[in-house]
């Protein structure tokens, strides 16, 4: 179902984020974050001068190359439009990401390896959705992948389709589920 009908609006700003994945033919992943922001009007930016409407205020992006244990063995990031001069200085430094592992903690991993101040933020938050477009892509074509097994099923209780009282655990996964019969 859509969104109900807005109020007479203009538009004011744009931010498009997109992630795309691929599977290499070396056996890793490739996982792709872009962040554009542009504005509908004209505004004056004190160091790229006049910035027109449609013009990108932010324009950059980020790659993670990753094996199917979500091990990053590779990390790109690129910043083409920004507003203040130096602030293309901060894709390189993604570099860093490399060896971290997307899972539980890895955020306060990538926090520890890459301050607020050497970082850019809108770079920073590419990273969560980009570790779930990972997990989309990645965890069903794994050749790992095997069934829970003994051990607890990770996305139990994740969100509420995954509720362990709820269909999709009791269909997938009907050892773990808590529910009524």
């Amino acid at each position: 179902m859509p969104l109900s009908e807005p109020v007479a609006r203009k538009p004011i700003h744009a931010r498009r984020i997109s992630l795309d994945a691929w599977q290499r033919e070396d056996g890793l992943w490739d996982v792709e974050g872009h962040l554009r922001d542009t504005k509908h009007y004209a505004f004056s930016n004190r160091f790229r001068g006049e910035i027109r409407p449609g013009e990108p205020i932010h324009d950059m992006s980020l790659r993670l190359t990753l094996d199917e244990d979500m091990l990053i063995h590779a990390a790109e990031g690129v910043i083409e439009y920004h507003p203040f001069p130096s602030c293309h200085q901060a894709g390189p430094r993604y570099e860093a990401l490399a060896g971290l592992r997307i899972g539980p903690g890895w955020m306060s991993q990538v926090r520890a390896r890459l301050s607020a101040a050497s970082g850019c933020t809108h770079l920073f938050e590419l990273l969560p959705p980009m570790a779930t477009a990972a997990f989309q892509a990645i965890a069903p074509l794994r050749k790992s992948w095997t069934k829970a097994g003994d051990k607890r099923p990770a996305l139990i209780n994740s969100c509420h389709g995954w509720r362990e009282d709820g269909e999709a655990v009791k269909a997938i996964h009907p050892a773990w589920f808590r529910g009524r019969d």
